[in-house]
Parts: structure tokens; C-alpha cells; sequence
């Protein structure tokens, strides 16, 4: 056995368990040594029943001796009791609250391990645990600890792992023992100089105490993730990626790239196109951008910006910079909608310097695709803007100089790739209005030089967000009557449910004609969705734009890259579905004039996550504390709502929970990339990471 062998070869594992593992995304040994307990449980404390004291913690080991459901009729509200049993003969009462599910689980003659805080029921005389953690021991169906001893699940601080399917946390500690058994200590990666002045243990040892702690060790620190073991496996998965990033960011710095020229030219067009005077921060970020495209070496930007800072004319800025030195410019976007958004300012404001812009998308026919394509192939358009289209083999530049990607979490790592393969070593400048708490920016965009708008436009002002649950929605109808009353005009936004643009098209289609034909009868109301065809959004969006309609009903098409200053109302119906960055984006698209505008947030029913979120878009407008909320609400695996992201799929390590050993694994691995003890040890280091971490990571330029 080694860490390759397939998990279907291991004893105890069939097909169907095989299935369940696979499942998990666990599919060799060491995919199951990599999946570590997210909480352990102290049992040493054994003792029989009759030794028990009232307001101690404790494991028993007993039998189940009879169990039944009381008080509410209803299963699930129900009050479910068992009594437990052990050989000193005395009697323990376990009691769960809204048990009914267990019964079926806790049947008798089951023998289970109790772990619980011990009380003493005056009123029945006897000794109880309230809703105590517990363990089948035997009896159960499909148990088959064979070679485990005893001590796997008692007397000892006990791992407790997360299930998968019907693999319980015992016969992942069943498993996981038995592989420790077998396996061969493994060579260790980590360079030696940097074990011993971290003074880290060996990774065979490092992975054994994480799995089976031994007996003096701290269980504030082991459910902290902090003991030695633990901190060893989350600084290594940090450092190989930490390592990998560094590889990618100097690989690109060698690069041959284009050494744009800033003329005096390019600096007359820029000011010719601008439609306003820029901001400070504005001026500062195109500094930066435009002293990286002199370099001559391809810039790998981000541009980050909260909803509303300008963004756009930015990119347009370094777009001028190419085009005047003879380049094409790409602008890849991740929908349409945005996409037709972005093809119509970039056509607006570059129109008026002799530039010709042009919309390339995945709903074009194949006739218009063509010709669309021999225009870009003879380098007859200087401006291309589009979706997934844009990364197909077929589409060809004459001169690609520079490629601006929007919303890059919506992109894998390796689509921007596919952007930069359309040219020589092109610039590419990443946009996002989704800011990215630090310690995650660090790792998905290390690669990365980051530049940060972070100032509005003058003369606006932060919107005022107000909630209604839904049986006050009448109030904010009256609300948004007032606005359009005073010549405003206003959104009203469907979430998407569950993925489905159809359901939310439809709940949109039946708002629409309750709004037109009850709430609002003498407004014309207009109706955006994702099913309509690129012609008709134009339409609707133009009218929109011009004030004939006066109220716009949307699925969350118009989640970005929508601008119109009279707008100052954003209702969102069923607000508790939507993330907290999506709200936040969807907020943005209001406030974009010099009038005083509103975000209306109208909600049905909320759990405590939602609460939670609606509390801080109420209180807060600030992009990158709201992100950092999102994070934690989320979690960094769901922060962007898509596996696509390019997020690394670490396995121990926590971006929330570590961030403090993410930025000592990063300290490392520049230093060792920079400074390696031998140029053996980096090329070890590049072969272990592109046979290792390519496939989880991305890191597909690395070596």
C-alpha cells in the first residue's frame, strides 16, 4: 500500500462504500488521510454509571435497555428517552428534545458510547445527560471493526470525523487506523532547513497525531486546529501553493511582453474620450496600470473597485494605451447581459476617437459569428467585447495587445489562460466589484499586482437601506410611488431560485403584470429576464434608460454593469435568498446620480444566516466589510458561488481559520522561491508541485 492505492483496494471497502468516498472527492489513501477530524471529543473520562457525579463531563460505555418517544404527538417535536445500562447495573437516562428521529437508532441491546454533561433529575430520581453525544458501538448494521481495537472509540481523546453518505465518524476512524497501520512512513517534501527551524514534526508523524492524538495532548488546541501536528499539515498545504503562486508570478515576469509607449498621442485620445474628470483614486490606478503596460513585460493586474467606483472607465483608459501603439484590445465578460452593457460604453466613449467596438457573443447566429470573426482575424476592430465566445479555437486576433477580463471569480484559472493564448504575451487586466478580504485575495490572485479604487465619484451619496418582511411590502410599494412621483425611476429584482432562470423568469413575468395592472396601473412597468433575446434586452434597457418605462422588473440580469443615474430605488423581493456580495452588487446599481437613493429589502421567511446578512447590508454600505461578512457567513468554498473559481481546493488548511499561518506559509515561500538552499532543492520542489498540486490548485503554468 502506499498513497496512490486506490481506496476500492483497501479491506472494508466495497464498491458501494467506494461510491460514498468518491463522492467526497476521496479516492486514494491519501485523499482519506487528507480528509482530518473536525473535532475531537475528550473520553478518557471513562467510568461506569454507578462512579458518576452530578455536573461532571463524562463517556460511558452502555446498553441501550429500553427507549421510547413521549410528549408531543408530532414525531419530530417529540421528548425521546432511553435508559442505559452497563455492568455496575446502574441506570442512566439520556433525553433529547425534538428526538423523534432517533426512534429508530437507539434501539435496544444496542451498546453505545454516552459522552455528556451528568445531571440529577430530582423529580425521577436518577441520574440523566441532556441531549449527550453519542456512538454505536456494536450491534449496528454493517459493523465490521474487525482488526480496530476497542480503545479506537472510548478512553481516549477521539477523533470525530464528518460523515459521507452512510459511512459514519466511526468507520472513518475504523479506516483511517487501518491504513496508518499498514502504510510505509513517507518521504518528506518540506525542505529540511525549514522543518527544523520551524521545528515541525515529520509529515508521518504529523498526519497520525492529527487523526489519533496521543494521549497527553491539549483538546483546546487540537479543536482550534493549533496542536504542532495540525499546524505542520495547514503550513505545508499553504506553503506548496504559497510556492506555486510564487513560480507562477516569476515565470510571468520573464516573459517576453509588449512595452506599450505613453505619448503624448495616447495622452491627447485619453482625455479626448474621457466623459468626465477623473477621480484621485482613478488617476493613481491608471498610473499604476499605465507604468506596467511600459514595461516590457505582459501585466497581470487587478483592479478591484466597490460597485459604482468608475472600473469601467479605467479599463477603457488602458484600452486607448494599446490601441494608439497598433493593438487589439479583448474584453471578456461572464453573460451577456454585461457583455452587451460593456460593448455599448466602450462603443459610446471610444466612438469619439476614431474606434470601432464591436459585441461578439454565443447567441449570434453562425452566419454573424463569421463575419464577426474575419473583421477581429484582419484587425479591422480595435475593441472586442464578449462571453465564453470570445475563447473559442476559432476566433483569431490580428494584434492582441490587451485583455481585460470582468468579474474574474465567474472565470477558472485556466479561461484566462485561454484569453492570454489569443496573442503574444498580451497585458490582462483583471476587474472585480466583488472585493476580496485580503487573506483570499492573497491566494487566488497572488499572481496577481493588485490596484484599488477606493473612492465614489463626486457628488454621490451613500444609498439608505430599509427591510420590510413581506406583509409590510405595501409600505415600500408606497415608497416607490413617492420616487417616480418626483420624476425618479426604480428596479424590482427576483432572486433566481435554486439555478433556475425559468422559475425566476416566471415569478418575474407574474410580478410584472401584478405591478402593471394592480399596484401600479398608470406606470409603465417593463420586464427583463435572461430568456429574452439580445435584441429585446437592448430594447427594454434602452427604454429604461430614456425614462419611457418608469419601473424595470429583473431577474438578476442586471446583477452588474447597468447605469442609470436616474434609477435611486433597488426592491428586492424575496431578499433572504440572495447572498450578501449580490445584494451588495445589486445595490450598487442605484446611487449612481446626484440624487438621494434606496435600497428596499423585502424578505419572507429568514433563518439566522439571513438575519444576519440583512442586518449588515442595512447597517453598512463598505464593500470590503460586507465581503469579509460574506466569508464568514459563507466560507471561502461558496464565497463566489461557483466551483469555477479558480478557488484552491484546500483540504486541511482554512483561508477564515488560518490566516495568521497562511501569511508565515506565504513569508516562506518567497523567500525559499527567491533564495532556494540549492538549485536541487527548487528543482525538487517544482517537480513535487507539478506532480502534486497542479490538479487541485491550477497552478497549470507552474515548472
Amino acid at each position: 500500500m502506499d498513497l496512490t492505492t486506490p481506496l476500492s483496494f483497501i479491506k472494508g471497502i466495497g464498491p458501494s462504500r467506494a461510491a460514498m468516498l468518491q463522492a467526497k472527492g476521496l479516492e486514494t489513501v491519501e485523499d482519506l488521510l487528507a480528509y482530518v477530524p473536525f473535532r475531537y471529543e475528550d473520553r478518557s473520562n471513562l467510568k461506569p454509571i454507578s462512579h458518576l457525579a452530578p455536573g461532571e463531563m463524562a463517556t460511558v460505555v452502555a446498553e441501550v435497555r429500553s427507549a421510547r418517544l413521549s410528549g408531543l404527538k408530532r414525531r419530530d417535536l417529540g421528548l425521546f428517552e432511553a435508559r442505559f445500562t452497563d455492568s455496575s447495573r446502574a441506570i442512566l437516562t439520556g433525553k433529547w428534545f425534538h428526538g423523534g428521529y432517533l426512534a429508530n437508532v437507539l434501539i435496544e441491546g444496542l451498546k453505545v458510547a454516552l459522552y455528556g454533561k451528568v445531571e440529577f433529575d430530582t423529580y425521577a430520581g436518577e441520574l440523566t445527560m441532556l441531549h449527550p453525544e453519542y456512538e454505536i458501538l456494536s450491534g449496528a448494521p454493517g459493523d465490521d471493526d474487525g482488526d480496530a481495537p476497542a480503545s479506537l472509540h472510548t478512553g481516549r481523546v477521539v477523533p470525530i470525523y464528518e460523515a459521507a453518505g452512510k459511512l459514519t465518524t466511526r468507520m472513518f476512524r475504523v479506516l483511517t487506523h487501518r491504513i496508518l497501520a499498514e502504510l510505509p512512513p513517507e518521504e518528506d517534501q518540506l525542505p529540511p532547513q525549514l522543518v527544523a527551524r520551524l521545528k515541525l514534526p515529520d509529515r508521518s508523524t504529523a498526519i497520525r497525531q492529527t487523526h489519533f492524538p496521543p494521549p497527553e495532548s491539549d483538546l483546546r488546541l487540537l479543536n482550534a486546529f493549533r496542536s504542532p501536528a495540525q499546524f505542520r499539515l495547514i503550513f505545508e498545504e499553504f506553503f506548496w501553493l504559497e510556492c506555486g503562486v510564487a513560480l507562477k508570478r516569476g515565470k510571468a515576469r520573464t516573459l517576453p511582453g509588449i512595452a506599450f509607449d505613453l505619448s503624448a498621442r495616447v495622452r491627447e485620445q485619453i482625455k479626448a474620450m474621457l466623459p468626465f474628470k477623473p477621480t484621485e483614486a482613478q488617476k493613481r490606478v491608471l498610473k499604476e496600470i499605465a507604468e506596467d503596460m511600459n514595461q516590457p513585460r505582459p501585466m497581470n493586474r487587478l483592479l478591484q473597485g466597490d460597485v459604482g467606483s468608475g472600473k469601467t472607465i479605467v479599463a477603457a483608459e488602458a484600452a486607448v494605451i494599446a490601441v494608439e501603439n497598433g493593438y487589439q484590445v479583448a474584453v471578456l465578460a461572464p453573460t451577456e447581459i454585461l457583455a452587451a452593457q460593456h460593448a455599448f460604453y466602450f462603443k459610446q466613449i471610444l466612438s469619439k476617437i476614431g474606434y470601432v467596438t464591436l459585441l461578439l457573443t454565443g447567441s449570434f447566429s453562425a452566419r454573424e459569428k463569421s463575419q464577426l470573426k474575419k473583421l477581429v482575424a484582419e484587425g479591422l476592430v480595435q475593441v472586442v467585447v464578449g462571453t465564453h465566445a470570445l475563447l473559442q479555437k476559432d476566433v483569431e486576433f490580428k494584434r492582441l495587445g490587451l485583455a481585460i477580463i470582468d468579474e474574474q471569480h465567474r472565470f477558472g484559472v485556466l479561461q484566462r489562460l485561454g484569453m492570454v493564448e489569443k496573442g503574444a504575451h498580451p497585458d490582462v487586466l483583471v476587474m472585480t466589484a466583488t472585493p476580496i478580504p485580503r487573506t483570499l485575495a492573497m491566494t487566488l490572485y497572488g499572481d496577481l499586482d493588485v490596484s484599488v479604487i477606493d473612492q465614489l465619484p463626486p457628488g454621490r451619496k451613500p444609498i439608505l437601506t430599509k427591510h420590510y418582511t413581506d406583509d409590510r411590502v405595501e409600505q415600500a410599494y408606497s415608497f416607490m410611488k413617492t420616487q417616480i412621483d418626483q420624476g425618479r425611476q426604480a428596479y424590482v429584482v427576483y432572486p433566481v431560485i435554486e439555478e433556475s432562470e425559468t422559475q425566476a423568469m416566471k415569478a418575474a413575468q407574474k410580478m410584472h403584470q401584478h405591478l402593471s395592472r394592480e399596484v401600479f396601473p398608470e406606470i409603465p412597468v417593463g420586464l427583463m429576464h435572461g430568456k429574452l433575446a439580445a435584441p429585446e434586452k437592448e430594447s427594454v434597457m434602452q427604454r429604461f434608460k430614456e425614462g419611457a418605462l418608469k419601473i424595470l422588473v429583473s431577474t438578476t440580469v442586471i446583477e452588474v454593469g447597468v447605469d442609470v443615474p436616474n434609477a435611486t430605488v433597488m426592491l428586492i423581493e424575496q431578499a433572504e435568498r440572495f447572498g450578501l456580495s449580490q445584494l451588495h452588487q445589486l445595490r450598487g446599481r442605484v446611487g449612481r446620480g446626484g440624487e438621494q437613493s434606496y435600497c428596499l429589502l423585502v424578505t419572507e421567511k429568514m433563518n439566522d444566516a439571513a438575519r444576519e446578512r440583512i442586518r449588515t447590508l442595512v447597517e453598512s454600505t463598505d464593500g470590503f466589510y460586507i465581503a469579509e461578512m460574506d466569508l464568514k457567513l459563507r466560507g471561502p468554498g461558496e464565497f463566489f458561488g461557483t466551483r469555477q473559481s479558480g478557488l484552491p481546493s484546500l483540504r486541511v488548511a482554512n483561508i477564515l481559520r488560518d490566516p495568521d499561518i497562511l501569511e508565515v506559509a506565504r513569508r516562506e515561500a518567497v523567500d525559499f522561491i527567491a533564495r532556494p538552499p540549492s538549485p536541487e532543492a527548487l528543482r525538487r520542489a517544482v517537480a513535487y508541485i507539478r506532480d502534486h498540486w497542479n490538479r487541485r490548485y491550477g497552478l497549470v503554468t507552474v515548472g
